[in-house]
């Protein structure tokens, strides 16, 4: 539309400037012949038309004077429109300065428009590097929040059970034992929260290398849910094992990748107990080796599955003292497995709850 306008401005301008010239014409050749009287228009006349001919000495006077305006009006409207964009843009520049972070329209003026292109990209950095700070700012807050509560909840058993120990308010060595063996619990749980805490935070900054090899997840498999064996029984639950295969193989981080399977066995001990059974399943398809750690206990909401990675989430039902973890067990399976290129999520219905994990059988760069 302004390209337009443009346009019909500059052609008025030429036709009008073009027609007021041949008038200033026609009046100098009135006043050249009342200077010299002796030069009759007749005369003149019949010289033009017998050395140049009208039709063609209109097109030599008018012509040129068309062209020689047209190029100058031209050269004026691209001069100011110019002007006006590089003022255009000096304002948005003074109002990026004071924060703002909307476009400059792109207009086709040379250099200036390409600078107004490089201006933009500049924003979208500054956006992209504006809203990664916020996220920062508030993962910094809710990473503040969680592990202080985290931290207090195991922290104020200690101090109570320590507490009533050092008031001696128990009745015999039996009561005794029961609030040391409370507090040591506590304290176990607490040291494996920081080790949890310390282990995120590596991942998070990309700190821990791979040391990849050739390794058989069923056999691995065996090794980590026979180490196990307690917790299934004080949990009165079973573990079951089918692989479609006896040797399925990846290229992976074998102390890494057992972290993850370790953290999906405890994840479904603490809330698949109800359903007495804990089934881990392998298979191969295509390149991918799938296993699944399958629990039967309470079903997880829809709503809360897109989050289960998430650190320190925790289904609300879970966050009771008894079975709550640290809440970043399954941010740091994510994590690994993310690092080995792999994917890995869950499912979740009335009748099971399955995390499955899916790993590359070929070495990823």
């Amino acid at each position: 539309m302004k390209a337009s306008l443009r346009f019909l401005t500059w052609l008025l301008w030429t036709v009008v400037t073009s027609i007021v010239a041949l008038l200033i014409l026609v009046l100098v050749a009135k006043l050249f012949y009342a200077l010299f009287p002796w030069v009759t228009i007749g005369y003149v006349l019949s010289w033009v038309n017998r050395n140049i001919g009208y039709p063609d000495a209109y097109y030599i006077t008018g012509v040129p004077i068309l062209l020689l305006f047209a190029l100058y009006f031209y050269r004026r409207s691209i001069r100011r429109h110019e002007e006006k964009y590089l003022a255009l843009l000096i304002e948005e520049v003074h109002r990026i300065e004071e924060g703002t972070t909307h476009k400059i329209p792109i207009e086709n003026v040379g250099k200036l428009g390409q600078l107004a292109t490089d201006i933009n990209r500049m924003v979208d950095r500054l956006r992209t590097s504006m809203e990664e700070e916020r996220r920062a700012e508030q993962t910094k807050n809710e990473l503040i929040t969680n592990v202080s509560h985290d931290l207090r909840t195991p922290l104020t058993s200690i101090t109570g059970y320590l507490g009533l120990i050092e008031q001696d308010r128990y009745k015999d060595e039996v009561e005794l034992r029961y609030y040391v063996g409370m507090a040591y619990e506590e304290s176990l749980r607490l040291k494996q929260l920081l080790q949890d805490l310390f282990e995120f935070t590596r991942l998070q900054n990309k700190e821990m290398k791979l040391y990849k090899s050739r390794i058989n997840l069923v056999e691995m498999l065996h090794q980590i849910t026979a180490h196990f064996g307690w917790q299934l029984q004080e949990s009165d639950m079973e573990c079951r094992l089918c692989f479609a295969e006896q040797q399925l193989y990846v290229i992976a981080d074998g102390d890494k990748l057992r972290r993850v399977y370790e953290n999906l066995i405890v994840n479904a001990i603490r809330y698949g107990s109800d359903g007495k059974y804990i089934d881990i399943r392998g298979r191969v398809e295509g390149d991918q080796v799938i296993t699944e750690v399958i629990n039967y206990g309470e079903p997880i909401p829809e709503s809360d599955l897109p989050h289960l990675f998430d650190r320190f989430y925790r289904v609300e039902k879970s966050r009771a003292t008894n079975t709550g973890g640290s809440g970043i067990g399954l941010a740091i399976a994510k994590h690994i497995v993310d690092l080995h290129q792999g994917e890995i999520f869950a499912d979740s219905d009335e009748d099971r709850t399955a995390f499955t994990v899916k790993l590359s059988r070929k070495s990823k760069p």
